[in-house]
């Protein structure tokens, strides 16, 4: 069978992912090594029992833990997840392992600051790295792995797992160390982590969904449009109480554009329903790329777009 091979967008778009996980991977590793271990802080999942073990029988050894740890939830990856992500995984632990003791013999410059200054600091820059990692394909915390594999089998979310083992994590840290100071600095500086991470993996312009009920349906889909130049999509539903029929919008907008949509909206209907929540991923199903955007909006509708889908307009 005939298989075609990739184009030279995709060698690119492959080379770009690398390159990336291989930034979040030393960023991770910088933090670890520079800002939690002289601090006796540690991180959570596979990092954080490595880190563990490294304290007992020397951070040299933290690489190695590291990597070994990790086998069991390589091979988890390889069975119920696929190739593609088990390549990416396994490049991103190779290149984090390789990074601390990278950053150990030859970057010297621990920060011994005020512990609010390692919490949020350190924090942020591990948050940047594991976010840039899991961003583009890769990981290199084996209890998502079995998160996931969880998820699948029993429906608890990954999130669950994941704070579950942590929980185990750091309560075993303060049981061996005898010292509950650390392992709960850690949690607090989980925190941060979780937080920056979040918002690398879901990028900065925070993506929006819009529903709106109203009476006046057609002037409000006119104005969105026509003045805020963004699409929208018409459903129809009717009232569970009172039974009428009511044409429903939905718009997709940006957080920034929000205060603009909701004024517009209370504009043409004081009374108007609006309902917002969060978008974590937008995808295009559109094949024709035809569009009834006025002609005058259509460079930023581009614009946004192409923020939406990560990919540069044209």
């Amino acid at each position: 069978m005939y298989s075609p091979q990739p184009s030279a967008k995709s060698y690119s778009s492959y080379i770009f992912d690398y390159v990336l996980m291989a930034v979040g991977a030393f960023f991770a590793a910088f933090a670890i090594e520079i800002f939690l271990i002289p601090n006796n802080l540690i991180d959570g999942g596979v990092v954080g029992v490595a880190m563990i073990f490294g304290s007992i029988l020397g951070q040299k050894y933290l690489p190695i833990l590291l990597v070994m740890l990790n086998l069991p939830f390589l091979y988890l990856a390889y069975r119920f997840i696929g190739k593609v992500f088990l390549c990416h995984m396994l490049f991103a632990t190779i290149l984090f392992a390789c990074s601390l003791a990278f950053i150990k013999n030859f970057v010297h410059g621990e920060f011994h600051g005020e512990i609010l200054e390692v919490v949020v600091i350190g924090g942020a820059i591990l948050g940047i790295g594991s976010g840039l990692i899991i961003r583009y394909g890769g990981g290199i915390d084996g209890t998502e792995i079995l998160g996931i594999i969880i998820n699948r089998k029993t429906g608890i979310t990954v999130g669950q797992v994941v704070l579950i083992c942590n929980v185990f994590v750091f309560g075993s840290a303060g049981l061996i160390f005898q010292d509950w100071h650390p392992p709960l600095l850690s949690l607090i500086m989980y925190m941060v982590v979780i937080k920056i991470m979040d918002a690398v993996i879901v990028g900065l312009d925070e993506t929006k969904s819009v529903l709106i009920i109203s009476s006046k349906s057609k002037q409000i889909a006119d104005a969105i449009i026509h003045e805020l130049g963004l699409g929208l999509t018409v459903m129809y539903g009717r009232g569970g109480f009172s039974g009428d029929e009511r044409e429903i919008l939905y718009v997709i907008a940006e957080r920034l554009q929000l205060a603009e949509l909701k004024e517009l909206i209370h504009r043409e209907d004081p009374g108007a329903f609006i309902a917002i929540e969060n978008l974590h991923e937008v995808a295009n199903g559109h094949q024709d790329g035809s569009s009834k955007i006025p002609p005058s909006k259509k460079q930023r509708i581009d614009t946004l777009l192409a923020r939406l889908f990560r990919q540069r307009p044209t």
